[in-house]
């Protein structure tokens, strides 16, 4: 019973560590002048090494990778999956990130 308890225990620890942000938490950032941004773990449930990788965000530690709106543009960062086909677009729909910007 203690080898099955332990088990479950690391289980459960190994896949709230594969998470880059657990789905009970979020992360706010200033969103400069646009207002802040909420990122969120329970709408990206994704292993940390989806994003946490040499070519998108290589820090894990909020504030490690200057994040602009060019570069989101250009299909990087962000960008990545917010182009409009695998998530949406971050150029059409700057509401839905930055938290008091007036959709149009």
């Amino acid at each position: 019973m203690r080898t099955l308890c332990l088990a479950l225990f690391l289980l459960l620890a190994a896949v709230g560590l594969a998470l880059a942000v657990m789905p009970t938490q979020s992360i706010t950032f200033e969103g400069g002048g646009a207002g802040p941004v909420t990122f969120s773990g329970e709408k990206h449930r994704q292993p940390c090494t989806t994003c946490h990788n040499k070519d998108q965000f290589p820090a894990m530690k909020k504030g490690k990778t200057p994040i602009t709106m060019e570069a989101l543009y250009a299909g990087k960062l962000c960008g990545t999956c917010h182009n409009g086909e695998q998530a949406f677009a971050s150029k059409s729909n700057c509401h839905r990130c930055h938290q008091g910007y007036p959709e149009k």
